[in-house]
C-alpha cells in the first residue's frame, strides 16, 4: 500500500510539473507585445466606437458653419491667398481614421510578430479593413453637401488601388473626376511621410474645412520632435483642435509610441520598451 502510495503520488507530482511547464512555454510562446491592449481596446471596447463616433459627430455639428465662414480654413499653414472663393474639401488619413485595420495589428500580436511591408502590403491588397465608426456617416454627409473628399495616407502608391477598392466595398464616395486618393510617393513632390506637400496640393484649389487623423503627422509635419517638442507643438495650435482639427484616439501605433526612444526603430526591442518605460512619470509611494 506504501509502495502504491508513493508511486501515486510520484505520478501526480509529475503530472503537475508538464502541467507547470506546459504553462510556461504557453507564456513563452505568447510573448510580450507592446500593442496587445491597444489592440484588443481597438475591436472589442465600446469606449473605442463611442470616442470614434463622438469626433465625427462633432465634425458634422460643425460643418455648417464652416461652409458658411468663407475665412475658415483648417490649414492654416498651406492655406494661400484668398482663398474664400475656392470650393470647399475635407481632408482625411486613412488607417485607423477612416478604415479600422486592427485585424492586421491583431495578427502582430498573436503572431507576436512586427509591422513589415513585406505583410502589410499583402494585407492590404486583401481589402479587409473596416469602416471606422461615425466616419462612413460624417464623409456622406459632407458630400452631400458639395464638399469634396480627400483621403491622404501614407500608404504608399502601389497600394492605391487595393485602397480605392476598400474604400468603395463600403461605400464612402471616392471622386472619379480627379485624384482624390493621394499617396505617399505617388509622385515625387509626395515621397515623405510628411503630408504638407499633399495638404498643400488640396489647398491649392479647394478651401480646407476640416482634418481628421489618429496622428499627429496628419495635422503638422513636426509629429517626429521630442515628447517636449511634440507638446509645445500641440499647444501652439490649440485652437484648432475640436473645430478643424479632429483627433482619433489610437493606442495602437503612432508617433506617440516612438517619440519615447527617439523615434529609431533600429535600436533592440529591449532598449526600445526601457527607453518607453523610462519616459513614464510613476507614481513613488511613501
Amino acid at each position: 500500500m506504501k509502495i502504491r502510495t508513493q508511486s501515486k503520488l510520484r505520478w501526480l507530482t509529475t503530472a503537475f510539473l508538464a502541467l507547470g511547464m506546459g504553462a510556461s512555454v504557453q507564456a513563452a510562446e505568447l510573448g510580450q507585445n507592446d500593442g496587445l491592449n491597444g489592440t484588443l481596446w481597438l475591436q472589442s471596447s465600446v469606449e473605442f466606437k463611442a470616442n470614434a463616433l463622438a469626433i465625427y459627430r462633432l465634425g458634422g455639428l460643425m460643418l455648417d458653419a464652416a461652409l458658411a465662414d468663407k475665412s475658415w480654413t483648417a490649414a492654416p499653414n498651406e492655406q494661400k491667398g484668398d482663398f474664400g472663393a475656392k470650393p470647399p474639401a475635407v481632408i482625411l488619413d486613412v488607417d485607423e481614421t477612416v478604415l479600422d485595420n486592427s485585424v492586421y495589428q491583431a495578427w502582430i500580436v498573436t503572431a507576436n510578430s512586427y509591422y513589415s511591408s513585406k505583410t502589410w502590403g499583402p494585407f492590404v491588397n486583401d481589402v479587409l479593413s473596416r469602416p471606422i465608426p461615425g466616419s462612413l456617416a460624417f464623409i456622406k454627409a459632407a458630400a452631400a453637401k458639395g464638399v469634396k473628399i480627400f483621403y491622404v495616407t501614407n500608404r504608399k502608391a502601389p497600394l492605391e488601388e487595393a485602397t480605392r477598392k476598400n474604400l468603395i466595398k463600403f461605400g464612402y464616395p471616392v471622386d472619379t473626376s480627379e485624384d482624390t486618393v493621394l499617396t505617399r510617393g505617388e509622385i515625387e513632390a509626395w515621397k515623405s511621410s510628411k503630408k504638407s506637400p499633399r495638404r498643400a496640393h488640396v489647398a491649392a484649389n479647394y478651401r480646407v474645412l476640416m482634418v481628421f487623423g489618429d496622428n499627429f503627422g496628419d495635422f503638422v509635419d513636426g509629429y517626429k520632435g521630442s515628447v517636449a517638442e511634440r507638446q509645445a507643438l500641440y499647444e501652439k495650435h490649440s485652437d484648432l483642435w475640436g473645430s478643424k482639427w479632429f483627433m482619433l484616439a489610437n493606442p495602437s501605433y503612432g508617433s506617440w509610441e516612438s517619440a519615447a526612444f527617439g523615434h529609431n526603430w533600429r535600436k533592440p526591442g529591449a532598449e526600445r520598451r526601457q527607453l518607453k518605460h523610462d519616459a513614464l512619470e510613476a507614481w513613488a509611494p511613501k
